[in-house]
This record gives C-alpha cells, structure tokens and sequence, in this order.
C-alpha cells in the first residue's frame, strides 16, 4: 500500500486516522472498531463492506 495513500485516507464514519494491517490486507479504525478490505490494492472504504472488530483485534 502506498504510503502517501496511507497519509490522506481516514475513516468514513468518523474520520479518524486508520492502521494499515499488511498481514490481514485491511484499514482498521480503532474508534469505529471497524476493519475495511483492502482487494487489488485499493482500499473499500464501504460501511457495508467493513468487518467488525472484536475485543481480540484490538
């Protein structure tokens, strides 16, 4: 993932900073507890498509 990408990307909902996570290819937002997809190289940066975090993501 580029890091400038990771510069200027944040969270949909509530616009906070996200984690890239190289391992699970995901963009996490801590606050939201929401993880989004990373396919092809291109963040989803879809509620709909976001995953659900549980206490043991964190």
């Amino acid at each position: 993932m580029d890091a400038r990408l990771l510069d200027i990307l944040v969270c949909p909902i509530c616009k906070a900073n996200l984690e890239y996570r190289k391992a699970e290819l995901e963009l996490v937002c801590k606050p939201c507890k929401l993880a989004f997809p990373v396919r092809d190289d291109i963040p989803v940066m879809l509620e709909e498509e976001a995953r659900r975090l549980d206490a043991q993501d964190n």
